[in-house]
């Protein structure tokens, strides 16, 4: 492989990527060849751009497990395939996964909410926390069993019942603060 993407880029430079060896231009990525010990692997950095429906999925590299030099496609189609994959790192942009719609709004339990109006160090820290964060602490309540999990979020501090249990490291700050 090193002779081919030489022959074709004789400007790429090696350097390793995610622990295996990698084929440079400009810093971007042309691809990436990886050896283990009863195979090697073959990973053009837009593979599926570059082969399609012909790239094998079933491991990791567009050729899937190569376990001898006769199975790479002839130096005229692999020093395609490097011309091609080079003119992608150096022009096209990356493509860009879809962006997800937003999470609705998590729905604070009433007695989540009611608790809250009675502790307002708790409420603080509740509204300092990231909306993940929060969004795990309405989902840990919604999912209870019981609705007494809500009056006892903000009440387990208070007593002592959770003290190094280790059950609700997740909470303590919250609970901590009440």
């Amino acid at each position: 492989m090193r002779e081919r993407v030489h022959a074709v880029l004789p400007d790429a430079e090696e350097t390793v990527k995610m622990e295996h060896a990698a084929y440079t231009l400009g810093g971007r990525i042309v691809l990436i060849t990886a050896a283990f010990k009863a195979h090697a692997a073959l990973n053009f950095w837009r593979g599926q751009e570059l082969r399609g429906s012909n790239a094998n999925a079933d491991a990791m590299g567009q050729f899937g497990r190569i376990k001898s030099v006769d199975e790479l496609p002839p130096d005229a189609e692999l020093d395609r395939l490097i011309g091609d994959a080079a003119e992608l790192a150096k022009s096209a942009p990356a493509p860009r996964k879809t962006k997800h719609a937003p999470k609705p709004a998590p729905v604070m339990h009433p007695e989540f909410a009611a608790a809250l109006d009675r502790a307002p160090k708790a409420k603080a820290a509740l509204d300092g926390f990231p909306p993940s964060a929060q969004r795990d602490y309405f989902e840990w309540i919604a999912e209870a069993k019981q609705d007494g999990r809500a009056r006892n979020a903000l009440r387990l501090r208070s007593n002592g019942s959770t003290k190094g249990s280790g059950g609700t490291w997740k909470y303590e700050p919250l609970l901590n603060a009440s």
